[in-house]
């Protein structure tokens, strides 16, 4: 299914029970929702215990469209993008579950849409991250040749396998969608947030500033798993389904 987000062609699917509790799902960088929550079995995990699974493809990413405009990805247009949704479908509020990018833009909204997320997941973020190497990632994507940065590599080997990706639209979005450390902002955080990182993830660094900055949030780390092996892990899973049920 697809909506207009401002101009935008978005693209979503919904998964599980009618009447089950809203959950909105949103994908890592140069993914997108079905490889990043389905065939790692998280959609299965999601709506089985109870979930409805908003599955939503990122602007620039899966089957949404792919501007190639760096002022399409500012972060407040990718926040708006959920919240648009969410009004898309008649949900007031939702849980949120998101992993990198995902995490990165669900931050957000929670910081400016506090009432619209009831408590979220927020997977392979830090108080810093991919981001701090956008220039690397967005060189690699337009020109087509990976850089000596080993953050850029890695997305450019895992971004260009995909023939579907637009690699100029990716290059764009990692541009574009930069947004500010506020520690201020980020202290009058209430909402209940589980952040999830592997113990081995190089990418998404400084998960224990991030905790010490939002007072309502607290971090669980996955032995043994990477910024791109976190996300299936059977721990990850079962520390998300503990959280977002409680209470």
């Amino acid at each position: 299914m697809d909506f207009d987000s401002d101009g935008v062609r978005l693209h979503y699917e919904l998964h599980g029970p009618e009447d089950g509790t809203p959950l909105i799902a949103v994908h890592g960088f140069a993914s997108d929702y079905r490889l990043n929550w389905v065939g790692t079995r998280w959609q299965e995990t999601l709506s089985t215990n109870g979930f409805r699974v908003v599955g939503l493809d990122c602007r620039g990413h899966g089957h949404s469209d792919k501007p190639h405009d760096e002022a399409a990805y500012a972060v407040d247009v990718m926040t708006g993008d959920v919240v648009r949704l969410l009004d898309h479908l008649d949900i007031a509020s939702a849980a949120y579950i998101g992993y990198s990018m995902g995490a990165r833009i669900g931050l957000e909204v929670i910081l400016d849409f506090p009432d619209r997320v009831t408590r979220a997941v927020l997977g392979g973020i830090g108080a810093s991250g991919a981001i701090g190497h956008a220039d690397q990632i967005a060189h690699a994507f337009r020109t087509g040749r990976p850089t000596d940065d080993p953050v850029a590599q890695t997305f450019f080997k895992f971004a260009s396998a995909r023939p579907a990706n637009d690699l100029v639209a990716l290059a764009a979005c990692i541009r574009g969608l930069q947004p500010e450390h506020h520690p201020e902002r980020l202290a009058r955080i209430h909402t209940p947030i589980l952040i999830v990182l592997g113990d081995r993830d190089e990418i998404a660094r400084g998960a224990p500033q991030l905790i010490e900055e939002i007072p309502s949030a607290r971090l669980v780390t996955i032995s043994g798993r990477d910024h791109m092996s976190a996300v299936p892990a059977r721990e990850f899973k079962q520390a998300a389904i503990d959280f977002l049920t409680a209470g």
